[in-house]
């Protein structure tokens, strides 16, 4: 007979998802603007995330970031952590993260997850999203400051939305064997495009490219103003990795969500707290090109800057959608919670510590 109170979850690890179909650009880009349209009807639960700063100077941090969708009827939490000196000080990534998915009728665990794959994906989703209202669509050359995993999924998803794309410069921002890296990997997957090495010169990277991407963790501006010519599409991916005037500059400036931006340390928020920009500077959240309410561009000299912090609800809503991949695909092992209530337990008197 079983136990009513038996509670077990799914457990699924990258490799899991790999094996599921989960790498899929085009799936996370249209749930995540699925997600932004639950979003301005209000059907979400986006609560402000909580952030832990261990190191102000290098922005060590582990997030917590909830959320629910209502809709789905689950709730979920991604856990991540940003150590931008690991690939330097251990030769490991930078970030790692783990999902926890729970339904909202009883509130019991559905799913564990590892959270990098969905999360480098979310990032780079919300460039491509962009990309396809913001960047000129005969956009042929894009440029990296940034050769690591951000970057990498940043090209998927650009070339995703971008198909004229033909060649991609990428400037590591410390060793030119993570460039080599980059393009030996990326190589495989556009064999049609022409990749460059620049040897770490930013500005080889960037100048008279049509989009460019900044990936990295940096403290201190990388991207000049000079190097962005009239038509440029620019998404903001990391910290604080841009002068001020490249916003300043910018015909258009568009957010994943403006508000968020305001909380955070990137370079728009950065310029926020001197007051040297405010709502008012801002053209759009980019739920309101995805829906139509804004257009995007509008001219094919706009110099246009996009900038996404994150949002917990976007997240939680790609989770979901590989659970439900995986789970269709028969991956995943389950795992028990509890066989039963505590006091339920056989012979419990003799594990009981009195």
């Amino acid at each position: 007979m079983s136990n009513k109170h038996h509670l077990s979850f799914t457990y699924l690890s990258q490799e899991d998802l790999l094996d599921a179909g989960c790498f899929d650009i085009r799936m996370v880009m249209d749930i995540a603007e699925k997600a932004m349209m639950e979003f301005e009807r209000h059907h979400v639960i986006f609560p402000e995330k909580i952030v832990q700063i261990f190191n102000q100077a290098t922005q060590e941090r582990i997030n917590c970031l909830p959320a629910t969708l209502l809709d789905e009827k689950v709730c979920g939490v991604k856990w991540v952590s940003v150590f931008p000196m690991n690939p330097i000080q251990h030769e490991q990534q930078n970030l790692s993260a783990i999902f926890i998915l729970s339904e909202i009728e009883t509130g019991f665990p559905i799913c564990v997850m590892e959270g990098t794959l969905a999360s480098n994906m979310r990032v780079a989703a919300m460039g491509g999203i962009a990309a396809k209202h913001l960047a000129r669509q005969d956009s042929e050359v894009i440029g990296f400051i940034g050769a690591g995993e951000q970057a990498k999924m940043h090209l998927i998803a650009m070339k995703a939305v971008c198909p004229s794309l033909k060649q991609c410069r990428v400037a590591a921002k410390h060793s030119v064997t993570h460039e080599e890296q980059f393009i030996a990997e990326l190589s495989q997957l556009y064999p049609d495009m022409e990749f460059v090495s620049v040897n770490t010169n930013a500005q080889k990277a960037m100048e008279d490219a049509d989009i460019l991407v900044t990936a990295t963790s940096a403290q201190a501006p990388l991207l000049k103003a000079a190097w962005v010519k009239p038509g440029t599409f620019y998404s903001h991916v990391g910290g604080w990795e841009d002068e001020f005037e490249v916003a300043l500059q910018a015909d258009k400036i568009v957010c994943d969500d403006w508000e968020t931006v305001t909380h955070r340390t990137q370079t728009l928020s950065r310029m926020y707290k001197e007051g040297l920009i405010n709502a008012s500077n801002i053209h759009a959240d980019l739920h309101e090109l995805v829906s139509g309410k804004k257009p995007g561009r509008e001219s094919e000299t706009e110099r246009i800057y996009f900038n996404a912090v994150g949002l917990a609800y976007i997240d939680v809503a790609i989770a979901m959608a590989m659970f439900n991949r995986a789970r269709e695909n028969q991956k995943g092992t389950n795992l028990d919670l509890q066989q039963s209530m505590v006091f339920e337990h056989p012979g419990l008197a003799s594990k009981v510590k009195l």
